[in-house]
């Protein structure tokens, strides 16, 4: 059986906030624990109007908090904006809390704009640059104390925290496959270099002591309504949201409309278009058709689902007919 997960921005919709954000957000994990997903991963994203979850450790432990056994983790943290250490210590606290429940996914990009990240890194080429290194520092961490270690995260050291490579390009891919550990591949916004990756990542994987063989979970959009009309309405906010992104005017998430071709022409439009090109949209029957036809041709170990959708009510209604969906499948 093939897990389902979660991939939640704590999107903000047009006029309301962040605490809206998280209250919807844990709504959602709580829900999606009564469907059976496996996993609800939050990710660091900032300087951004439309999501709300930059302080990514610190949702993580509001959403392990209001849930009982789903895990939840970060899908990613950011580790070039940080420490290793610090990362160690901040989920060797959700650890602490929340045993056996916490993923630690890492990516390299910084999530945000060129501006933001020079004030969040200060030095920017280093921190991408020693990215393998501070994966393996941050394992270091992990590892139980050796007698007379220096540096110790506490908590953290000894204990059991997942970790996970994330990424949108064969770098990450080939990383996870040498230091053998599970990796994400963010198909939902950058799926050009994806099945490069994929056979890049099985055929080079090296088995270590977290895992014995690859494991690759794939992102994608999946807008699941009652009808393929209403899906694919409530899928122009996603859409007017990267045209926005990409016209350098990040914000809150907008409102459905009834024409995405009236707020941007086709011809306008191709590079968003094939951003969002692995996405499924419509009524269980067609979500059905979508993601049977996306998993023969890519044969993922996990799905990672994603819907930033403008009103939480159709989110919560898009996860739960994919739930269905996944029950019928497999």
């Amino acid at each position: 059986m093939i897990p389902f997960s979660i991939l939640d921005l704590c999107p903000v919709p047009q006029g309301a906030t962040a605490a809206d954000a998280f209250r919807n957000s844990l709504d959602l994990a709580q829900h999606a624990e009564q469907w059976g997903y496996r996993r609800y991963w939050l990710a660091e994203h900032h300087n951004m109007p439309g999501i709300a979850s930059a302080a990514t450790s610190v949702v993580i432990g509001h959403v392990a908090g209001g849930t009982k056994t789903i895990r939840v983790g970060s899908g990613g943290v950011m580790l070039p904006n940080h420490t290793p250490l610090v990362i160690a210590e901040q989920f060797g606290t959700l650890a602490s809390l929340y045993p056996d429940r916490i993923d630690l996914g890492l990516g390299r990009a910084p999530g945000t704009d060129m501006l933001t990240t020079k004030a969040l890194r200060r030095d920017m080429v280093t921190s991408v640059d020693q990215f393998p290194r501070d994966v393996q520092e941050l394992q270091y961490y992990f590892s139980p104390a050796n007698p007379g270690q220096k540096i110790r995260a506490v908590p953290g050291a000894g204990l059991n925290v997942p970790i996970w490579l994330l990424g949108s390009s064969l770098f990450s891919a080939q990383l996870a496959a040498g230091l053998g550990l599970p990796f994400a591949f963010a198909a939902h916004f950058a799926p050009a270099e994806m099945m490069q990756a994929l056979l890049l990542y099985r055929s080079e994987f090296q088995p270590s002591r977290q895992l014995d063989r690859p494991y690759a979970m794939l992102g994608i959009n999946v807008i699941a309504a009652d009808t393929d009309a209403q899906a694919r309405r409530n899928f122009t906010s996603v859409q007017q949201s990267f045209i926005n992104l990409r016209r350098g005017m990040p914000g809150q998430i907008p409102p459905p409309i009834d024409d995405i071709d009236v707020f941007c022409p086709p011809a306008d439009r191709a590079g968003v278009d094939y951003a969002l090109s692995c996405s499924v949209v419509g009524s269980a029957e067609t979500v059905e058709r979508g993601l049977r036809s996306f998993m023969e041709a890519t044969q993922p170990d996990e799905l990672m689902i994603t819907a930033n959708l403008y009103e939480h009510t159709a989110r919560l209604r898009s996860f739960e007919i994919v739930a269905q969906v996944r029950d019928r499948i497999l």
